[in-house]
């Protein structure tokens, strides 16, 4: 295994660091002030346009998607700490660059499981960074967790389905720019294959039926960033059966196949997120005094800022040796190793930014630094793309399966 960085990656992570000192740090302010005076919240700032003809006009721009058809061609390896750099203001940097969740999941799956026309009339313009997406799986009167729970029917009537459903926590759907959704739901209930039951169809925002029925929060926070997560109302809603993606029975296949690369991208960002929670705590240390002395000669400072050190430096090379392993033996033989940053990122990140937050005393809850934010952003990643106890769970079971 070798992590250095070829010519390529070192000339995209120079670019992109001087972008984020550029252009995206100072936006951060920019862009709450602008918010603020906006019509509705969920309305994107206008400085949010701007990062991103300024990220498209630098080739800053679907940096994610490893198909040069439709990104810039970067295997996993490569994307890693370009993706490390972007978390370093998560809400901004990866809308700025086309590399945002869940459009980033939702354009690979239409690049590998769309037809032609659906690819023509969603993937191109979600490339174009023209309108934003939503991935519709979570529902709130079940166990998400176990996606075979999943009770939404899409039924078979004629030439069409027939969508019915409530989900809640919907990324992207309070968004106005948010166009498509792609929901998962049972087209054969009764299957004798509970992991065949599931399809995946095309729906868009105006087709009669589907109500956003309310925004819903995350640690009191409403995240605009990725258009939201709302609570969404499927009333027999119908589409053309030519808005089913892949073929029917195929939903659960896809959703394993969208969730390992958006995985391991949370997992890149994570430890940006904990690199600028490190770079705040040795700021605040060396500025602030108590008991005499500045906090950055406090022995329990010390030991925050060092053990974070250790942490994020472990972190760093678990991710990149299972963005390596997804290269070269693909994301089935990378298993236990995106279960493992799973598990680990969100848990160790949480910890970093909590001292952070200790750290900053009062301000380290407050709106004044980023920290609280990222806290509870990197809390939600405990619970998303499948909760750590599930992967828990199933690691634990492949490592046992070897000794039975």
């Amino acid at each position: 295994m070798d992590f250095a960085f070829d010519a390529r990656t070192e000339e995209l992570r120079g670019k992109l660091l001087a972008f984020m000192d550029e252009y995206v740090y100072p936006a951060e302010a920019v862009a709450e002030e602008q918010r603020a005076l906006l019509a509705s919240p969920w309305d994107t700032p206008a400085v949010v346009g701007e990062l991103k003809a300024e990220a498209r006009r630098q080739g800053l721009w679907n940096l994610f998607l490893p198909d040069s058809e439709y990104g810039a061609g970067l295997t996993n390896l490569q994307y890693a700490p370009l993706a490390e750099i972007t978390g370093r203001s998560p809400h901004l940097a990866p809308t700025a660059l086309n590399c945002a969740a869940p459009d980033t999941g939702n354009m690979e799956v239409l690049a590998q499981f769309g037809d032609e026309r659906q690819r023509k009339q969603w993937l191109e313009p979600l490339l174009a960074g023209e309108i934003r997406s939503a991935f519709a799986m979570t529902e709130p009167e079940v166990a998400s967790s176990d996606a075979t729970n999943i009770t939404t029917l899409i039924e078979r009537d004629g030439d069409d389905y027939v969508i019915t459903g409530r989900k809640w926590y919907i990324s992207g759907a309070m968004n106005p720019d948010c166009k498509i959704f792609i929901v998962m739901g049972k087209t054969d209930p009764d299957g004798a294959d509970i992991r065949r039951q599931q399809s995946m169809v095309l729906v868009p925002r105006d087709t009669p039926g589907l109500e956003v029925r309310r925004a819903m929060q995350v640690y009191g926070y409403e995240d605009h960033s990725h258009g939201g997560h709302a609570e969404v109302v499927f009333d027999r809603v119908r589409v053309p059966a030519s808005n089913l993606i892949g073929e029917e029975g195929g939903g659960f296949a896809i959703a394993q196949a969208r969730l390992g690369p958006g995985r391991i991208h949370h997992c890149m960002r994570l430890i940006g997120m904990a690199e600028r929670a490190i770079e705040l705590m040795c700021r605040r240390a060396v500025s602030r005094t108590a008991f005499g002395k500045p906090l950055a000669q406090q022995g329990v400072v010390q030991n925050w800022i060092a053990d974070a050190r250790v942490a994020v430096e472990q972190l760093r090379l678990l991710v990149l040796k299972t963005a390596w392993m997804m290269d070269t033996v693909g994301n089935k033989g990378a298993h236990t190793e995106i279960q493992a940053i799973k598990i680990a990122t969100p848990r160790t990140v949480v910890d970093i930014l909590d001292k952070a937050v200790q750290l900053h005393g009062a301000g380290g809850v407050s709106q004044d630094f980023p920290l609280a934010e990222l806290w509870a952003a990197a809390r939600t990643l405990k619970l998303a793309d499948g909760p750590d106890e599930v992967h828990q769970r199933s690691l634990a079971h492949r490592e046992i399966k070897k000794y039975v």
